[in-house]
Formats: C-alpha cells, structure tokens, sequence
C-alpha cells in the first residue's frame, strides 16, 4: 500500500466499474481529478472485452505520467482480499473474474480491487463529508441502498469482503418483498425505487385520482419518481407529504439500527435521493434523534455526501492513502 500520496509524486488512477459504463479518472495527491474517460460498455459480448475496455481507460487518462496504482469499483459481489469478481453484475461472463491480478499483470503497476458501495465509502471519508471522522457510515439512497463502513479510521470488509449490505437489514418482517427474496428490507423502504412505489400505489388508491405528483411525471412522459414526490411535497401535495412522511420514518429507523450498532460520529448519505436537499435531511435528522436512544444523541451527524457522481472513481484511487 501507498503509505502516503503527498510524499509520492506519481498518480493514481480511480476506475468506476458499471453495468453501462466504465468511469475512469486520474487523480493527485489531493484527490483532485485532472483526466477523465469514459467508455460505454454496451456491445461488449465477454470478460476479455471488458478488461481490454478497462486498460484502454486507463492507458488512455494516464499518458505520460508515472502510475502508483490502479483502484477499481466493481458492483455485485467483491473478494477484496483476493480481487476477485465473485458475482458481477449487468456484464458478460463477469464471474468469478480474478481482476486484480489481471490488471497488474497488463499495466505492470499495483491494483486494487473493491465493492463500489465500499468504494464510495473510502472516497467520502478520505476526501468528501466524512473527512475527520473517527468512525463513518456511507448510506446510498438511490435504486436500491448500498453502504459502506469505516469503522476506528479503517475500511471494515468482513469475512468476506461482503460486509455492509445494510439495505438488506429487515425493518418489517413482514413487509414488502424484496429482491433478494426477504421480506420488509430497508429498501424496500426507504429507497429511490421504494419512495416511487409507495407513491404510486398512494395515487392509485386516491379518491381523487389524479394528484400533483402524477402530473409532474405525466408532463415530463416518465413514469412517477422520487424527484416528483420530492417536488410535489413542495406544493403541498397531501398524499406526496404523507409518502415522505412514511419514508423518512422508515430511512430514520435505518439509521437508527446504524448508530446503535456501530456508534459512528458521522454518516454520509449519497445517491439521488440525498439531492432533495433540506426538505430530506432536516425532517430525517429530526426523526432519527426521535427514534434512537438518549445517550446516542448529539454523537453523531447525519451528512449530504460530496464527491456526487464521481464518487466511485475517487474512492477507488484513494484505496493508495492510508
């Protein structure tokens, strides 16, 4: 490991790994991005056509200059330990895929190889809203509810590298099913995709039929969204406010399981639905310090993340400081 990037000249390059797309960047000590590339991963038909689309991204940001190591953020399942792909997803053959040795054997320089969710974690914590921290949780509210733990100043991986699947923690055993096959998950909850059903079917069983929040959506010709509750809880939309409502509870009791488990001083909450701003994060602050117990409060903040859509690439370079 790069035991300190302001004592190396050389760069790193952070690369994003995703069912659409590979993000690849290459960043200075500071963390600070100064190439990008980005290569569709639409048409690629194996594994071997994936890792060439891989090392083309990273020949192609680094140039001329001197690499100290490769980081990659993969989604699906992560051998850290191993750099191995044990269950990609949303990519051909990527199974069981030892990519981290592959990488180095075709750069020639050190790879490091980890979860996206954990990667997002690491890169809020070295360089976005969880800097200082002695203990964060990364919490993504977006499709579904990724996470990430850096517990005591480290990465926590588990047995496995498998730890931190925290939107697979049950909030209503008897619940809405969700798509790992358990009922009453966290995001089926408390996630973008979840804030779009629980409004929809709000809608659907209205009296009144058509609310503000369906003629947002049917003006834009996109189904119903996250965005449009957000929006037409704005207006003063009755059945958006109470979809909210009931989904900041539901994030609020999350958050509550997290600070109870794992006494974090900071968590950090990214994906799309985090970018409502106030009307999201001042109600869940308020919910959450309802909900969990009195010595826990005033130990922790709750925190919009920072680095945005560059947080995968970021994170994955900072896997070099320590």
């Amino acid at each position: 490991m790069v035991k300190s990037l302001d004592k190396q000249p050389k760069m790193i390059v952070g690369v994003d790994l995703g069912g659409t797309k590979i993000a690849t960047g290459l960043l200075d000590a500071s963390g600070r991005m100064v190439a990008r590339s980005q290569k569709a991963t639409a048409g690629l038909k194996s594994s071997e056509e994936v890792i060439q689309a891989i090392v083309d991204t990273i020949t192609e940001v680094s140039g001329e200059h001197e690499i100290a190591g490769v980081g990659l953020a993969s989604p699906g399942a992560v051998d850290t330990r191993r750099g191995i792909i044990r269950n990609g997803v949303n990519l051909p053959g990527w199974n069981g895929i030892s990519l981290q040795a592959e990488l180095e054997k075709r750069l020639q320089v050190p790879a490091k190889l980890i979860n996206d969710a954990n990667a997002a974690a690491w890169g809020e914590y070295v360089y976005g809203a969880g800097r200082g921290a002695q203990s964060m949780v990364y919490v993504t509210l977006s499709t579904g509810i990724g996470s990430g733990l850096v517990l005591d100043g480290k990465l926590y991986l588990g047995t496995s590298s498998f730890a931190g699947e925290l939107g697979h923690t049950v909030v209503d055993p008897n619940g809405a099913l969700c798509g790992c096959g358990q009922r009453g998950c966290w995001e089926t909850y408390a996630s973008g995709t979840a804030i779009a059903r629980q409004a929809s079917e709000a809608a659907a069983a209205a009296a009144e039929g058509m609310t503000q929040m369906t003629a947002l959506a049917e003006a834009e010709g996109v189904p119903l969204s996250a965005k449009h509750v957000f929006q037409a809880a704005a207006m003063n939309d009755k059945l958006a406010q109470e979809t909210l409502e009931q989904v900041i509870h539901y994030t609020g009791l999350g958050l509550m399981n997290i600070i109870h488990s794992f006494n974090p001083d900071c968590i950090v909450i990214g994906g799309g639905v985090s970018r409502a701003g106030a009307a999201f994060f001042e109600p869940l602050r308020g919910k959450t310090g309802e909900l969990v117990m009195e010595p826990y409060r005033g130990t922790y903040a709750i925190k919009p993340a920072e680095l945005k859509d560059d947080v995968g690439i970021i994170g994955a370079a900072a896997l070099f400081v320590e």
